[in-house]
């Protein structure tokens, strides 16, 4: 199997059960477990990336919100808002 260009090569180290399965999974689907990791690792680091993203429109959405006439001073305590 001739190597793309910019690809490494890696050694990885998994559990012999593991291992014959991913073999079967791969050979089910007519794919490499090269391209199947390489997708796989792609797709994890894509949804990382994405969360990335959401959770700092989210902190950017809280740091934009307007003040709603507090400005910024908390004047209650839990206990006032919590009456049993």
């Amino acid at each position: 199997m001739v190597k793309p260009p910019n690809h490494q090569n890696v050694t990885l180290s998994l559990p012999e059960p593991l291992l014959r399965r991913f073999r079967v999974y791969a050979a089910t689907r007519n794919q490499s477990m090269t391209s199947l990791m390489a997708d796989s690792i792609r797709r994890m680091l894509d949804q990382d990336t994405g969360a990335e993203r959401a959770a700092n429109r989210f902190l950017e959405r809280i740091k934009a919100a307007p003040d709603r006439g507090t400005h910024g001073v908390i004047r209650w305590k839990r206990e006032d808002l919590h009456e049993r």
